[in-house]
Protein backbone atom coordinates (compact mmCIF):
# COMPACT_ATOMS: atom_id res chain seq x y z
CA UNK A 1 0.00 0.00 0.00
CA UNK A 2 1.34 3.43 -0.96
CA UNK A 3 1.55 6.41 1.36
CA UNK A 4 -1.20 8.25 -0.57
CA UNK A 5 -3.63 5.42 -0.15
CA UNK A 6 -2.77 5.20 3.56
CA UNK A 7 -3.44 8.92 3.99
CA UNK A 8 -6.83 8.60 2.26
CA UNK A 9 -7.85 5.69 4.51
CA UNK A 10 -6.85 7.66 7.59
CA UNK A 11 -8.87 10.68 6.41
CA UNK A 12 -11.92 8.49 5.82
CA UNK A 13 -11.64 7.01 9.30
CA UNK A 14 -11.41 10.46 10.88
CA UNK A 15 -14.42 11.66 8.87
CA UNK A 16 -16.48 8.62 9.98
CA UNK A 17 -15.51 9.18 13.60
CA UNK A 18 -16.58 12.84 13.39
CA UNK A 19 -19.95 11.83 11.84
CA UNK A 20 -20.49 9.28 14.60
CA UNK A 21 -19.71 11.83 17.31
CA UNK A 22 -22.17 14.32 15.77
CA UNK A 23 -24.95 11.70 15.57
CA UNK A 24 -24.33 10.59 19.14
CA UNK A 25 -24.55 14.21 20.31
CA UNK A 26 -27.83 14.66 18.44
CA UNK A 27 -29.18 11.44 19.96
CA UNK A 28 -28.29 12.64 23.45
CA UNK A 29 -30.07 15.95 22.85
CA UNK A 30 -33.17 14.23 21.56
CA UNK A 31 -33.21 11.64 24.32
CA UNK A 32 -32.92 14.32 27.02
CA UNK A 33 -36.74 14.63 27.22
CA UNK A 34 -39.04 14.74 30.29
CA UNK A 35 -39.25 11.76 32.63
CA UNK A 36 -42.48 10.60 31.03
CA UNK A 37 -40.65 9.51 27.91
CA UNK A 38 -37.79 7.71 29.65
CA UNK A 39 -39.55 4.37 29.48
CA UNK A 40 -40.27 4.93 25.78
CA UNK A 41 -36.60 5.72 25.08
CA UNK A 42 -35.53 2.63 26.98
CA UNK A 43 -37.92 0.59 24.88
CA UNK A 44 -36.11 1.57 21.66
CA UNK A 45 -34.06 -1.39 20.48
CA UNK A 46 -30.30 -1.33 20.60
CA UNK A 47 -30.10 -1.66 16.83
CA UNK A 48 -31.96 1.64 16.30
CA UNK A 49 -29.64 3.49 18.67
CA UNK A 50 -26.53 2.23 16.96
CA UNK A 51 -25.39 4.24 13.94
CA UNK A 52 -23.80 2.76 10.87
CA UNK A 53 -20.51 3.87 9.38
CA UNK A 54 -22.25 6.06 6.77
CA UNK A 55 -23.97 8.27 9.29
CA UNK A 56 -26.73 5.98 10.66
CA UNK A 57 -30.42 6.72 10.57
CA UNK A 58 -31.78 10.16 10.15
CA UNK A 59 -33.56 12.10 12.81
CA UNK A 60 -36.89 11.81 11.03
CA UNK A 61 -36.80 8.04 10.80
CA UNK A 62 -35.85 7.78 14.48
CA UNK A 63 -38.75 10.02 15.50
CA UNK A 64 -41.15 8.01 13.33
CA UNK A 65 -40.02 4.75 14.96
CA UNK A 66 -40.53 6.30 18.42
CA UNK A 67 -43.99 7.49 17.49
CA UNK A 68 -44.86 4.01 16.23
CA UNK A 69 -43.60 2.51 19.48
CA UNK A 70 -45.65 4.96 21.49
CA UNK A 71 -48.82 4.18 19.53
CA UNK A 72 -48.25 0.46 19.94
CA UNK A 73 -47.75 0.82 23.69
CA UNK A 74 -50.92 2.93 23.94
CA UNK A 75 -52.87 0.28 22.07
CA UNK A 76 -51.52 -2.47 24.34
CA UNK A 77 -52.45 -0.45 27.43
CA UNK A 78 -55.95 0.08 26.04
CA UNK A 79 -56.27 -3.63 25.34
CA UNK A 80 -55.13 -4.58 28.86
CA UNK A 81 -57.53 -2.05 30.36
CA UNK A 82 -60.33 -3.50 28.25
CA UNK A 83 -59.47 -7.02 29.39
CA UNK A 84 -59.47 -5.91 33.03
CA UNK A 85 -62.83 -4.19 32.61
CA UNK A 86 -64.21 -7.28 30.89
CA UNK A 87 -63.00 -9.52 33.74
CA UNK A 88 -64.57 -7.21 36.31
CA UNK A 89 -67.84 -7.16 34.42
CA UNK A 90 -67.86 -10.98 34.11
CA UNK A 91 -67.20 -11.32 37.86
CA UNK A 92 -70.07 -8.93 38.60
CA UNK A 93 -72.35 -10.90 36.29
CA UNK A 94 -71.44 -14.16 38.05
CA UNK A 95 -72.11 -12.62 41.45
CA UNK A 96 -75.47 -11.36 40.25
CA UNK A 97 -76.39 -14.81 38.91
CA UNK A 98 -75.42 -16.47 42.20
CA UNK A 99 -77.45 -13.92 44.16
CA UNK A 100 -80.46 -14.51 41.89
CA UNK A 101 -80.18 -18.27 42.33
CA UNK A 102 -80.04 -17.92 46.11
CA UNK A 103 -83.03 -15.61 46.05
CA UNK A 104 -85.06 -18.00 43.88
CA UNK A 105 -84.14 -20.94 46.08
CA UNK A 106 -85.16 -19.05 49.21
CA UNK A 107 -88.48 -18.09 47.64
CA UNK A 108 -89.09 -21.69 46.59
CA UNK A 109 -88.32 -22.98 50.09
CA UNK A 110 -90.62 -20.41 51.66
CA UNK A 111 -93.36 -21.34 49.21
CA UNK A 112 -92.94 -25.04 49.98
CA UNK A 113 -92.95 -24.32 53.72
CA UNK A 114 -96.21 -22.38 53.38
CA UNK A 115 -97.74 -25.19 51.32
CA UNK A 116 -96.50 -27.89 53.73
CA UNK A 117 -99.00 -26.73 56.36
CA UNK A 118 -101.86 -27.52 53.96
CA UNK A 119 -100.67 -31.05 53.12
CA UNK A 120 -101.80 -34.26 54.81
CA UNK A 121 -99.95 -37.54 55.30
CA UNK A 122 -101.41 -41.04 55.46
CA UNK A 123 -99.61 -44.06 56.90
CA UNK A 124 -99.77 -47.54 55.33
CA UNK A 125 -98.95 -50.24 57.89
CA UNK A 126 -98.80 -52.96 55.21
CA UNK A 127 -97.75 -52.91 51.58
CA UNK A 128 -99.13 -55.83 49.50
CA UNK A 129 -96.58 -58.12 47.83
CA UNK A 130 -95.22 -57.07 44.43
CA UNK A 131 -96.48 -53.49 44.90
CA UNK A 132 -94.10 -50.55 44.45
CA UNK A 133 -94.45 -46.77 44.61
CA UNK A 134 -95.45 -46.45 40.94
CA UNK A 135 -98.43 -48.81 41.25
CA UNK A 136 -99.40 -47.34 44.61
CA UNK A 137 -99.44 -43.83 43.14
CA UNK A 138 -101.49 -45.08 40.19
CA UNK A 139 -104.15 -46.53 42.52
CA UNK A 140 -104.33 -43.73 45.12
CA UNK A 141 -104.16 -40.87 42.61
CA UNK A 142 -107.75 -41.75 41.65
CA UNK A 143 -108.90 -40.40 45.03
CA UNK A 144 -106.78 -37.24 45.19
CA UNK A 145 -103.60 -35.49 44.13
CA UNK A 146 -100.45 -37.05 45.62
CA UNK A 147 -97.24 -35.14 46.27
CA UNK A 148 -94.69 -37.64 47.64
CA UNK A 149 -94.50 -41.35 48.53
CA UNK A 150 -91.98 -43.17 50.67
CA UNK A 151 -91.92 -46.96 51.08
CA UNK A 152 -89.66 -48.57 53.68
CA UNK A 153 -87.86 -51.69 52.40
CA UNK A 154 -88.38 -54.96 54.21
CA UNK A 155 -85.94 -56.57 56.61
CA UNK A 156 -82.86 -57.88 54.76
CA UNK A 157 -82.95 -61.15 56.72
CA UNK A 158 -86.55 -61.81 55.64
CA UNK A 159 -85.67 -60.94 52.06
CA UNK A 160 -82.75 -63.39 52.02
CA UNK A 161 -84.95 -66.12 53.56
CA UNK A 162 -87.68 -65.56 50.95
CA UNK A 163 -85.24 -65.64 48.05
CA UNK A 164 -83.57 -68.82 49.31
CA UNK A 165 -86.97 -70.44 49.66
CA UNK A 166 -87.70 -69.79 45.98
CA UNK A 167 -90.14 -66.91 46.52
CA UNK A 168 -90.35 -63.52 44.85
CA UNK A 169 -86.84 -62.36 43.89
CA UNK A 170 -87.66 -58.64 43.66
CA UNK A 171 -87.86 -55.87 46.27
CA UNK A 172 -90.74 -55.80 48.72
CA UNK A 173 -91.75 -53.13 51.24
CA UNK A 174 -93.01 -53.31 54.80
CA UNK A 175 -94.67 -49.89 55.34
CA UNK A 176 -95.17 -46.58 53.60
CA UNK A 177 -96.19 -42.93 53.83
CA UNK A 178 -98.24 -41.01 51.26
CA UNK A 179 -98.43 -37.21 51.17
CA UNK A 180 -101.55 -35.60 49.72
CA UNK A 181 -101.70 -31.97 48.66
CA UNK A 182 -104.66 -31.28 50.99
CA UNK A 183 -105.46 -32.43 54.49
CA UNK A 184 -109.16 -32.88 53.75
CA UNK A 185 -108.36 -35.27 50.90
CA UNK A 186 -105.98 -37.29 53.10
CA UNK A 187 -108.60 -37.60 55.86
CA UNK A 188 -111.29 -38.62 53.40
CA UNK A 189 -109.07 -41.23 51.71
CA UNK A 190 -108.01 -42.78 55.05
CA UNK A 191 -111.59 -42.93 56.29
CA UNK A 192 -112.94 -44.35 53.05
CA UNK A 193 -110.30 -46.97 52.22
CA UNK A 194 -109.25 -48.33 55.62
CA UNK A 195 -110.27 -52.01 55.88
CA UNK A 196 -111.61 -52.13 52.31
CA UNK A 197 -110.45 -54.29 49.43
CA UNK A 198 -107.90 -52.83 47.09
CA UNK A 199 -110.12 -54.12 44.30
CA UNK A 200 -109.66 -53.37 40.65
CA UNK A 201 -109.95 -56.19 38.18
CA UNK A 202 -110.60 -59.67 39.52
CA UNK A 203 -107.55 -60.94 37.74
CA UNK A 204 -105.42 -58.40 39.65
CA UNK A 205 -103.07 -59.87 42.24
CA UNK A 206 -104.19 -57.27 44.84
CA UNK A 207 -107.93 -57.75 44.37
CA UNK A 208 -108.45 -59.51 47.71
CA UNK A 209 -105.85 -57.51 49.67
CA UNK A 210 -107.11 -54.96 52.23
CA UNK A 211 -106.04 -51.39 52.83
CA UNK A 212 -104.42 -50.65 56.21
CA UNK A 213 -104.29 -46.86 56.07
CA UNK A 214 -104.49 -44.15 58.72
CA UNK A 215 -104.34 -40.36 58.65
CA UNK A 216 -101.52 -38.83 60.75
CA UNK A 217 -102.66 -35.57 62.26
CA UNK A 218 -100.04 -32.84 62.93
CA UNK A 219 -97.42 -34.92 61.13
CA UNK A 220 -95.15 -33.31 58.53
CA UNK A 221 -92.88 -34.75 55.89
CA UNK A 222 -89.88 -33.17 57.65
CA UNK A 223 -90.64 -35.29 60.71
CA UNK A 224 -90.44 -38.38 58.54
CA UNK A 225 -87.10 -37.39 57.00
CA UNK A 226 -85.68 -36.60 60.45
CA UNK A 227 -86.83 -39.97 61.77
CA UNK A 228 -85.28 -41.79 58.81
CA UNK A 229 -82.01 -39.88 59.23
CA UNK A 230 -82.01 -40.70 62.96
CA UNK A 231 -82.55 -44.41 62.25
CA UNK A 232 -79.79 -44.41 59.66
CA UNK A 233 -77.40 -42.74 62.12
CA UNK A 234 -78.24 -45.31 64.81
CA UNK A 235 -77.72 -48.16 62.35
CA UNK A 236 -74.35 -46.78 61.26
CA UNK A 237 -73.33 -46.36 64.89
CA UNK A 238 -74.28 -49.97 65.66
CA UNK A 239 -72.34 -51.18 62.63
CA UNK A 240 -69.29 -49.20 63.74
CA UNK A 241 -69.50 -50.69 67.25
CA UNK A 242 -69.86 -54.22 65.87
CA UNK A 243 -66.90 -53.70 63.56
CA UNK A 244 -64.75 -52.37 66.39
CA UNK A 245 -65.71 -55.35 68.59
CA UNK A 246 -64.91 -57.77 65.77
CA UNK A 247 -61.52 -56.15 65.19
CA UNK A 248 -60.72 -56.38 68.90
CA UNK A 249 -61.62 -60.08 68.96
CA UNK A 250 -59.54 -60.71 65.86
CA UNK A 251 -56.52 -58.91 67.31
CA UNK A 252 -56.86 -60.83 70.58
CA UNK A 253 -57.10 -64.15 68.72
CA UNK A 254 -54.07 -63.34 66.56
CA UNK A 255 -52.04 -62.31 69.59
CA UNK A 256 -52.88 -65.60 71.32
CA UNK A 257 -51.93 -67.55 68.19
CA UNK A 258 -48.56 -65.81 68.05
CA UNK A 259 -48.06 -66.45 71.75
CA UNK A 260 -48.83 -70.17 71.33
CA UNK A 261 -46.42 -70.38 68.40
CA UNK A 262 -43.69 -68.77 70.47
CA UNK A 263 -44.31 -71.18 73.37
CA UNK A 264 -44.25 -74.18 71.00
CA UNK A 265 -40.94 -73.01 69.55
CA UNK A 266 -39.50 -72.61 73.05
CA UNK A 267 -40.57 -76.15 73.98
CA UNK A 268 -39.01 -77.56 70.83
CA UNK A 269 -35.71 -75.81 71.55
CA UNK A 270 -35.82 -77.10 75.13
CA UNK A 271 -36.38 -80.69 73.94
CA UNK A 272 -33.49 -80.44 71.47
CA UNK A 273 -31.17 -79.25 74.25
CA UNK A 274 -32.22 -82.15 76.45
CA UNK A 275 -31.56 -84.65 73.67
CA UNK A 276 -28.13 -83.16 73.01
CA UNK A 277 -27.29 -83.44 76.74
CA UNK A 278 -28.52 -87.04 77.13
CA UNK A 279 -26.74 -88.54 74.07
CA UNK A 280 -23.13 -88.66 75.45
CA UNK A 281 -24.28 -90.06 78.81
CA UNK A 282 -26.06 -93.00 77.17
CA UNK A 283 -22.99 -93.89 75.07
CA UNK A 284 -20.70 -93.99 78.10
CA UNK A 285 -23.03 -96.16 80.24
CA UNK A 286 -23.49 -99.06 77.90
CA UNK A 287 -25.33 -100.32 74.89
CA UNK A 288 -28.32 -98.54 73.50
CA UNK A 289 -31.66 -99.34 75.08
CA UNK A 290 -30.33 -99.49 78.67
CA UNK A 291 -31.22 -96.33 80.52
CA UNK A 292 -29.26 -95.24 83.55
CA UNK A 293 -30.87 -96.05 86.91
CA UNK A 294 -32.64 -93.19 88.49
CA UNK A 295 -30.82 -91.97 91.58
CA UNK A 296 -33.01 -90.96 94.48
CA UNK A 297 -31.14 -89.00 97.09
CA UNK A 298 -32.33 -89.09 100.65
CA UNK A 299 -31.37 -86.52 103.22
CA UNK A 300 -31.71 -87.16 106.94
CA UNK A 301 -34.05 -84.77 108.56
CA UNK A 302 -32.62 -82.66 111.35
CA UNK A 303 -34.26 -82.53 114.71
CA UNK A 304 -36.49 -79.53 115.18
CA UNK A 305 -35.14 -76.76 117.32
CA UNK A 306 -36.95 -76.81 120.65
CA UNK A 307 -37.56 -73.82 122.81
CA UNK A 308 -35.39 -73.71 125.95
CA UNK A 309 -37.14 -75.09 129.06
CA UNK A 310 -37.97 -72.63 131.76
CA UNK A 311 -35.77 -73.05 134.89
CA UNK A 312 -37.63 -73.23 138.20
CA UNK A 313 -37.33 -70.24 140.45
CA UNK A 314 -34.91 -70.70 143.37
CA UNK A 315 -36.55 -70.60 146.78
CA UNK A 316 -34.89 -69.17 149.88
CA UNK A 317 -34.38 -71.50 152.81
CA UNK A 318 -36.24 -70.96 156.06
CA UNK A 319 -32.99 -70.68 158.08
CA UNK A 320 -31.85 -67.80 155.93
CA UNK A 321 -35.15 -66.03 156.31
CA UNK A 322 -35.14 -66.59 160.10
CA UNK A 323 -31.67 -65.10 160.38
CA UNK A 324 -32.73 -62.03 158.38
CA UNK A 325 -35.98 -61.33 160.13
CA UNK A 326 -34.78 -62.49 163.56
CA UNK A 327 -37.28 -65.22 164.07
CA UNK A 328 -36.59 -67.78 166.83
Amino acid sequence: MSSAEGAMVGADDKRKKKIKKKNVAMMLQETSEPDDNNELNDAVPHEERNLDANGGQGNGELKDSRKNRKTISDEEAAETAGIILQDESSAEIKEKKIAEKKKKRKERLLKEASQADKRGICYLSRIPPHMDHVKLRQILSQHGEIKRIYLAPEDPAAQIKRKRGGGFQGQEFSEGWVEFTKKTVAKRVAKMLNGEQIGGRKRSQWYYDLWNIKYLSKFKWDDLTEEIAHKNAIREQKLAMELSAATRERDFYLSKVEQSRALAAMEERHKKKQKVGEDPGENSQGPAGQSAPKVIRQFQQKRPVMEPTKEPKSRLSRDLLAGVFGAS
